[in-house]
């Protein structure tokens, strides 16, 4: 009776600490419709939200899990995720989050945490481009905490090779195949130029350019991106041929040996990856179904649950 007892209670907890696909169809049934609509708004009057949005969820999964950290601002004398290196001026979409949740707010106080809009509106944003739509499972807690130190710590830089960039997918519990397949959301989007400078002027101590880039698109970039200059406003496309388009072009440029950054081209020098690419671009389809479930697999990390952290009143601070 006992042993039942406790093993009624495990599965309960156990239960509880799950993430539910139609989680707020009891308390807020209107809650993936209004986030949809604000994406909607949003990416009619700037196509780069939607890639904004998806970044964003990826980089808030990456540090402390998915519990919407990321868009906690800073308050001395703390400097929050957000205004981390990696994240600013990069990341962008904050204010579609700020108007879901005023919207939820005013028709269901205090129900919908931030992280799960911030799934919802990845997942819209991964549709609206042209990507498969997936069930977002739902329950996630806000955390109240949010640090830039476990920002630089946590998301990989641009300049990793295949094995680093294996590695630290591997500690969020990624297979390298999900690694790559994850990269290619890298075809819809812009980076700033100081991302990847690097490859055009300073590459190493024998070779200012490097040698893996296409000559053509490293000239092309170096036009966009003159030596020296400092504007944070200098930005270019990641995949110029559809860059507000979820498809495979962004294999087909590392193919090509236009890869944007190093991360990029480097899936070509290792044989599984470089396998992968070109399974990639032949099959389109396969590519945008393993994305979209590594979107789901990636919504589950760290993720706090039943009476853990809080569901934040403002997304940009903690109750």
């Amino acid at each position: 009776m006992f042993l039942a007892l406790v093993l009624v209670l495990f599965f309960s907890i156990h239960l509880e600490a799950q993430l539910q696909v139609g989680f707020y169809s009891g308390t807020c049934g209107l809650a993936e419709f209004i986030i949809k609509d604000e994406v909607r708004s949003a990416f009619i009057k700037d196509k780069g939200i939607a890639p904004g949005l998806v970044r964003m969820h990826f980089h808030d999964c990456f540090v402390r899990g998915c519990d919407g950290s990321v868009l906690i601002d800073s308050v001395p004398p703390n400097t929050a995720e957000k205004d981390s290196p990696p994240n600013n001026p990069s990341l962008r979409g904050f204010e579609v989050i700020d108007n879901a949740k005023s919207r939820l707010e005013s028709v269901c106080k205090g129900v919908v945490s931030c992280a799960d809009i911030l799934a919802f509106a990845a997942r819209d944003s991964v549709e609206i481009t042209g990507g498969l739509g997936y069930d977002v499972p739902a329950g996630r807690r806000d955390g109240r905490t949010s640090l830039s130190s476990e920002a630089l710590a946590n998301l990989p830089p641009p300049t990793l090779n295949v094995a680093q960039l294996t590695q630290a997918f591997a500690n969020k519990g990624f297979t390298q195949e999900e690694m790559v397949t994850l990269s290619g959301g890298h075809t819809i989007g812009r980076s700033h130029c100081t991302s990847f400078s690097n490859r055009l002027y300073s590459f190493n101590s024998t070779t200012s350019q490097d040698p893996s880039l296409d000559p053509n698109y490293a000239a092309q970039l170096k036009q966009q991106c003159p030596q020296g200059s400092t504007d944070p406003n200098l930005v270019v496309q990641m995949n110029p041929s559809s860059p507000s388009v979820m498809d495979t072009g962004y294999y087909q440029d590392i193919i090509a040996n236009r890869g944007l950054f190093t991360s990029d081209q480097t899936l070509l020098t290792n044989p599984a990856t470089a396998n992968q690419v070109g399974l990639n671009v032949i099959n389109p389809f396969r590519w945008r179904s393993n994305f979209s479930m590594a979107m789901v697999k990636m919504g589950h990390i760290g993720v706090l649950t039943g009476s853990d952290g809080e569901i934040r009143l403002n997304c940009r601070k903690p109750n």
